[in-house]
């Protein structure tokens, strides 16, 4: 299961500002600089790259560090561990910083959310309008709309990027597409749609809904806002507004969590937990539930696992509120930063660019693990669907039948004893479909929990 977006866990480095001192003052690298070698300014740079070691592998990367040293003649020292924030976090804490670090927002450590709280992430808004290393357009060009204009890239609504995006994967509601060709059930578009096919579910022994674990909530509120409420509500209650939890777009969306409560396979809460999460998931291949909040990862992580005769993945996004209305699918992707303190900004920048380059999205796009089994990375780069295969395509070309795009996250706030984010949106739902929390009870503890984050923003 990949790491959520918990804001979770108090991180042990805390980085002293007086550290990002020592990075480059150059912040305005150009690749069209020299007529004759672009990167003549960084010859004899080595750059240091560390980068998360998740599913993907590590051979990816190994292999886009080859092709932007050969493209470029910068060297780059790569480091790829699964305890990433581990291993370079004793070097860090002695002033020592890599120039560039993959490592998104959610992992327990929270050492990404960590930085953006103590602000030594370097600003990389010029990466944008850096001409890709190897080609003859911008990056801004390349990266698909909205990826740079949410929090999760820009943390601090300054309009400036600190954070690059990285890997995406659409998030929906999975089902077996199998199991609604043999029923000849259709795809609910409205809530009140869901709520009809939850009934006809039901007298089939059937649940409608089921969750690997309280953390997939993130990426199913933030749809489930939009849906209700659109971008406006989202940024609202986002950045927790005095009075918003209190607006008719709130109570809709706890009324429609509250309804599905009562629809949720109820073994779901006991194994909802990193050991069991995939029992959860194995009651949507077994159609002992119909939909769960996931992302495209799914189709891997369950691969090995048996399923009803017939079983065909399927994904849609949230439904709409009303008839003629907008469904939405939460994109959830990592990101890739520059430490404040990098001794190579100028080159960090540069390897960041090449990031969307044909070159390194084509290397991620075919990736494999350590036994040879596919795990693409996908780069949010624009047409990227028109070169995928298999479910795949389904899966990335949501935005394409009619589903829009939710993005960003909570806003940052400072530390406050007992209250975060994961603890206060996201994990009650194990509660609430046990029994043991009513709706109300739920958003009285948000509108609490709302004015002191309100109080603490960042």
């Amino acid at each position: 299961m990949r790491m959520k977006k918990l804001f979770a866990g108090a991180l042990a480095l805390s980085m002293s500002m007086s550290l990002v001192a020592c990075g480059s003052s150059n912040t305005n690298p150009s690749t069209n600089e020299n007529d004759g070698d672009p990167y003549a300014k960084f010859a004899g740079t080595t750059i240091s790259v560390a980068a998360i070691e998740t599913a993907y592998g590590t051979k990816m990367w190994e292999d886009v560090a080859a092709a932007f040293e050969k493209e470029t003649g910068i060297k780059v020292k790569l480091t790829t561990e699964k305890n990433l924030e581990d291993v370079i976090g004793a070097a860090m804490q002695g002033g020592e910083f890599p120039d560039v670090i993959h490592l998104a927002t959610g992992r327990p450590a929270g050492l990404t959310e960590q930085f953006i709280k103590d602000n030594n992430i370097a600003e990389i808004t010029d990466v944008l309008s850096m001409t890709v290393p190897g080609e003859d357009v911008k990056v801004s060009d390349k990266i698909a709309g909205g990826f740079t204009d949410t929090s999760l890239t820009n943390p601090y609504g300054d309009g400036k990027t600190y954070l690059a995006p990285m890997f995406y994967s659409p998030c929906g509601l999975f089902y077996n597409q199998g199991l609604f060709e043999e029923k000849g059930w259709t795809v609910p578009t409205t809530w009140d749609e869901m709520w009809e096919l939850g009934e006809k579910a039901r007298a089939e022994g059937i649940y409608l809904f089921t969750y690997p674990t309280a953390g997939y909530f993130d990426a199913f509120l933030y749809a489930l806002m939009y849906s209700v409420g659109g971008p406006e509500f989202f940024d609202a209650a986002t950045h927790y507004e005095e009075g918003v939890w209190d607006t008719e777009e709130a109570k809709t969306c706890f009324e429609i969590l509250g309804k599905l409560a009562s629809y949720t396979n109820p073994i779901t809460p006991a194994q909802a937990n990193q050991q069991d999460f995939t029992q959860n998931q194995q009651l949507v291949l077994d159609n002992k539930a119909l939909f769960m909040p996931n992302g495209t990862w799914i189709v891997g992580e369950m691969a090995p696992a048996p399923r009803a005769e017939g079983f065909k993945w399927g994904m849609t996004a949230l439904p709409a509120v009303e008839k003629g209305g907008s469904g939405y699918s939460y994109t959830w992707f990592e990101q890739a930063w520059i430490p404040a303190g990098a001794e190579n900004i100028d080159a960090g920048k540069l390897f960041l660019a090449f990031l969307y380059s044909d070159t390194a999205c084509e290397i991620f796009a075919n990736a494999t693990d350590a036994d040879g089994k596919p795990t693409p990375a996908i780069q949010p780069v624009k047409g990227i669907a028109d070169k995928l295969t298999g479910d795949n395509v389904m899966f990335y070309s949501i935005y394409d039948n009619g589903a829009k795009a939710a993005m960003g996250n909570f806003a940052p706030f400072d530390a406050i004893p007992g209250i975060e984010v994961s603890g206060v949106f996201f994990e009650p739902i194990n509660s609430l479909v046990s029994g043991k929390l009513t709706v109300d009870q739920w958003m009285a503890d948000i509108k609490a929990a709302s004015d002191q984050m309100r109080a603490n923003l960042k």
